[in-house]
C-alpha cells in the first residue's frame, strides 16, 4: 500500500485462525498493510484471469504446451541476459 494514496477504513470478518495468522505475520508495517497487499495480490490475480478468459474466447484454449513453450521461452532468454546482460562479466 502506497502511503499517498487516500485510505478507507473497513470493517471485515474473517475466520478467527486466518486472522491470527495475518496479526502473526504481519510485522512492522501491522495488520492493515498485511490486509492490503494481500487484496492487491488477488485483484491482480482477478485481472490476469479475466485477461486468461478473452484471450481464451479469441484463441481458443491455453494448452500445456503453450505454457511449456513459452516457460522454454522464458528460461532460454533468462539464461542469455544472465550471459550478455548489463552485470555480466
Amino acid at each position: 500500500m502506497r502511503m499517498a494514496e487516500p485510505t478507507e477504513k473497513l470493517s471485515i470478518t474473517m475466520p478467527q485462525d486466518i486472522a491470527d495468522a495475518a496479526r502473526a505475520r504481519s510485522g512492522t508495517g501491522g495488520l492493515s498493510a498485511y490486509v492490503a497487499a494481500a487484496v492487491a495480490r488477488q485483484v491482480e490475480r482477478d485481472n490476469l484471469n479475466e485477461l486468461i478468459a478473452v484471450a481464451e474466447a479469441e484463441h481458443g484454449p491455453i494448452t500445456e504446451e503453450d505454457v511449456a513453450a513459452t516457460r522454454a521461452r522464458q528460461q532460454r532468454a533468462r539464461a542469455e541476459h544472465a550471459t550478455t546482460g548489463p552485470t555480466a562479466a
